[in-house]
């Protein structure tokens, strides 16, 4: 365990309980730091730009580079095949260790995963872990829910906490009446969306069996039922990010290169308290040289929203007009829920990897960080601390080059604090 330069593996490094989510929300910093991978037409990294190769705009107006660094990483070798041997010591001799230059954690998100999807995200990280990680690599299998394996190089450790894994849906509400999601809920009590409150209604007043004569009450259940999907999502929310940033922060002790996967189907990450943690985590990553890649355990998306998550509880059903608008709002959802993981693999020089069924080959991808990583640095100190989002957009002045670099930041207001 690597808590100075001694290869006695830190198991407990990894191991902690979820943190409470902070209610407590300050901008504690005056600058944002901004990842950035460059590749060509053929995916390959570039590494040769200078900081006065890019421009980078803050809600769409410039905005000054004022810190500038590129990092080249040590590309490792996937698998263990044709590998060089350690030599070997004398008989009876201590083994000399290497110090290692790759620690790997694999956070799967057990608080959101379905039974199903965990099922096959368990196969595929097996097999990646059995035959993709090199005897070098040090990695350790945690969970939002706080398990941890501890950062070790037995692969068999890794594999027996992969199978140990069991879904942990700590916040799951039951259904009720009116059957609000947490998507819906910022919509009505945050945004104060019209129609997203209609459709509540419309629901309330046929799973209630209540008549237009007691429109009164049916809002009142309505608006009930919104602010308590909204008040449980956040804690939902808040509770799992707190957790992943704090597996951030701690992997900043560990020397070598810092690549954490996470694995999860997504969550709804558009409130602004979500919105200002995840700026926090990018912020600590880029800080603490820890790239995130993610992995969308759903695989390739053609589900469609089931029936017991459109209609009413009752039996009957609502108008056309607002069971299409449901539709649409569960659909949204969905696409919604993986923005969480886009931000995060894109805000920290990683890769996002969804769509696609091919769990093991995107695992095999995901463990591979960039090699090229420049660092941009922006000031805050003439932005106004008004509680909004902040998209940035990096370009370039050279042409036939892709881009991949964080979104944006959000900038909460001071004392802002959880209602």
């Amino acid at each position: 365990m690597l808590c100075g330069l001694s290869l006695i593996l830190c198991t407990d490094l990894m191991a902690q309980e979820p943190q409470k989510p902070p209610f407590q929300v300050e901008v504690k910093v005056n600058v944002v730091l901004v990842p950035v991978v460059v590749r060509d037409a053929r995916g390959g990294a570039v590494g040769d730009l200078k900081k006065e190769d890019f421009r980078i705009f803050d809600q769409n107006k410039p905005r000054v580079i004022s810190g500038f660094s590129v990092e080249k990483r040590a590309v490792a070798e996937s698998g263990v095949e044709g590998s060089t041997p350690a030599p070997t010591a004398p008989s009876g001799a201590p083994q000399p260790s290497a110090l290692p230059e790759r620690f790997i954690v694999f956070l799967f998100d057990d608080i959101h995963l379905s039974a199903s999807d965990l099922l096959q995200t368990q196969a595929a990280a097996t097999r990646v872990v059995a035959g993709s990680l090199a005897d070098s690599d040090v990695a350790a299998v945690v969970t939002t829910s706080g398990t941890s394996s501890g950062l070790t190089r037995d692969h068999a450790k890794l594999e027996e906490g992969i199978r140990k894994l069991t879904p942990h849906p700590l916040y799951r509400q039951a259904r009720g009446c009116p059957n609000v999601d947490y998507y819906q809920a910022d919509l009505i009590q945050n945004k104060r969306d019209y129609t997203a409150f209609q459709a509540a209604l419309g629901d309330t007043l046929i799973c209630a069996h209540l008549s237009r004569t007691m429109l009164t009450m049916a809002e009142a259940l309505a608006r009930a039922a919104a602010a308590k999907a909204l008040r449980i999502g956040d804690q939902d929310v808040l509770a799992t990010l707190a957790v992943l940033r704090g597996y951030v922060g701690k992997m900043r002790s560990l020397p070598g290169q810092r690549t954490l996967i996470f694995l999860s189907p997504g969550f709804f990450t558009m409130t602004p308290l979500a919105q200002t943690e995840k700026s926090e985590i990018l912020d600590l990553a880029a800080r603490s040289d820890v790239t995130i890649s993610a992995l969308d355990a759903r695989g390739l998306s053609t589900r469609e929203p089931g029936a017991d998550e459109l209609g009413p509880t009752s039996g009957e059903s609502l108008s056309p007009s607002i069971a299409s608008y449901v539709t649409q709002l569960r659909q949204q959802s969905e696409s919604f829920d993986e923005d969480l993981m886009a931000e995060l693999a894109n805000g920290t020089g990683g890769t996002f990897f969804h769509n696609s069924n091919d769990l093991k080959g995107g695992l095999e991808s995901l463990a591979a960080a960039p090699e090229y990583l420049y660092v941009l640095q922006i000031s805050l100190a003439d932005v106004k601390p008004d509680g909004t989002y902040h998209r940035l957009k990096v370009k370039l002045d050279r042409d036939g080059l892709q881009v991949q670099a964080r979104r944006g930041y959000f900038v909460p207001k001071p004392q802002q604090t959880q209602k």
